[in-house]
């Protein structure tokens, strides 16, 4: 099985610059606010993805 897949950026300043954190699996610390937060899954929805719109663009 493969790992999962690491955030690309912050999502408090946006920055890139993320490393794991100590606090266990899903932490994340970021270099350029100082702050960690932590990821997680919760599941997939029972009713699935419902599109709003009729298809494609008219012509």
């Amino acid at each position: 099985m493969s790992e999962r897949a690491a955030p690309f950026y912050c999502p408090y300043c946006g920055d890139e610059d993320l490393r794991p954190g100590e606090q266990g699996h899903g932490a994340w610390e970021c270099a350029a606010c100082n702050r960690a937060f932590q990821l997680k899954f919760l599941g997939l929805l029972a009713r699935g993805l419902q599109r709003t719109d009729a298809g494609g663009d008219e012509i």
